[in-house]
């Protein structure tokens, strides 16, 4: 039997990391004392979670929202299963907005999960690099689709999305530098949050949308 999995959702951990970067990162930590810890949950349906990801790829906040509550629409009570989604008409997701590419990858995803090659509630218990290269097989499922799900849904502690624009911005905000840092630097950079990434990622999340406003 596995071991619990400490959740970002519990306010205890989410302090206990909160504390962690606020010692061991004094530029990142004035961030922390600004807004204070965060209120913050991680729930939901692993299968909805990834198909969101999936149709707010490359997309802005408000357009991909339309889209969700388009393809939402199509099925009764809003609920997206894997069955249901992989025998809906082409057609009909197209008429909601989705994309071709991101219909194939729909199509992949709810077919796997249909058909169960993938057991979408065995990788709560997995380790967070195992999860990864499990969805990394499914076409359009790459490292960022995977971290949001780490993050947002299964609450894990320790994501650092070093691709997502919105960490990048924040990063170069919060550390005054003059161009967007590499992947490398940003590793480099929250080494010493480990093995709280998450909490700063969110931090950076904040800091970004409030200088935005």
């Amino acid at each position: 039997m596995s071991r619990p999995r400490e959740s970002l959702a519990n306010p205890r951990v989410f302090k206990r990391g909160y504390d962690h970067i606020r010692k061991r990162d004094p530029v990142l930590g004035k961030v922390l004392e600004k807004h204070g810890p965060l209120k913050f949950s991680a729930e939901g349906d692993i299968f909805e979670a990834l198909v969101e990801s999936i149709l707010s790829q490359q997309l802005a906040g408000a357009a991909a929202n339309s889209i969700i509550r388009k393809v939402r629409a199509i099925y009764p009570e809003g609920r997206l299963e894997a069955g249901t989604m992989y025998r809906t008409p082409t057609k009909k997701l197209r008429s909601a907005g989705v994309s071709p590419q991101k219909l194939t990858y729909l199509k992949d995803l709810s077919k796997r999960v249909s058909k169960g090659e993938i057991d979408l509630e065995s990788l709560r218990a997995m380790d967070d690099d195992e999860i990864i290269r499990i969805l990394d097989e499914v076409r359009g499922i790459g490292p960022w689709t995977v971290q949001m799900l780490l993050i947002f849904t299964l609450g894990r502690t320790d994501v650092f999305p070093t691709d997502d624009l919105g960490v990048k911005r924040g990063v170069q905000g919060v550390y005054s530098l003059a161009e967007p840092p590499d992947k490398a630097a940003m590793e480099e950079l929250a080494l010493s949050w480990h093995p709280y990434r998450t909490v700063g990622s969110l931090y950076l999340w904040r800091h970004k949308d409030t200088k935005e406003r």
